[in-house]
């Protein structure tokens, strides 16, 4: 199983969303979960997943991952040459290094250059920016590639940021 997870700020609130699906390529949800938590971090650049990383294990805490074989995070798994940690590091660390974390970035990070892969989708002419910890990151970019929708964004991701930004 494959779990996408996703947060989106509003007033000093975060909401959380998780999709369950079985196949890279599939349209199918099996389970969807969000949660909303209030009194969030502020940003800070360069340490994003102070902010969002709680959000995320108050919800995956409530789920059973034991039938997880990958996590999609909307962000980066590392921020720079030097294996600098970012969100999807951080993640797989909480997670006893049990999960393999795939970073699917839609805004580049310049100071990263090794660890990333350029990934065009469709017709666009903006990739995607693919980072991983756990997994190889030819294999997590094959990965998204093949992931289900004729666009930029795979479906379930798109549908995934779509339902973090309902009320």
């Amino acid at each position: 199983m494959i779990l996408a997870i996703d947060s989106y700020y509003f007033e000093n609130k975060a909401k959380t969303v998780c999709l369950i699906f079985e196949q890279w390529n599939s349209l199918e949800i099996n389970s969807c979960h969000s949660e909303i938590v209030s009194n969030i971090e502020n940003y800070v650049p360069g340490e994003f997943y102070k902010r969002e990383l709680p959000c995320i294990i108050s919800l995956i805490s409530k789920l059973d991952l034991t039938k997880i074989d990958f996590i999609i995070i909307d962000g980066f798994v590392y921020l720079d040459d030097n294996d600098k940690f970012g969100l999807g590091a951080y993640l797989f660390e909480k997670l006893s290094s049990k999960i393999p974390i795939i970073g699917v970035a839609k805004t580049d990070f310049i100071s990263l250059n090794k660890n990333k892969q350029l990934l065009l989708r469709g017709k666009s002419k903006k990739p995607l920016f693919i980072t991983s910890i756990g997994i190889n990151i030819n294999e997590a970019t094959d990965k998204i590639k093949i992931m289900n929708g004729e666009y930029r964004i795979p479906t379930l991701l798109k549908e995934l940021d779509k339902l973090t930004k309902e009320k």
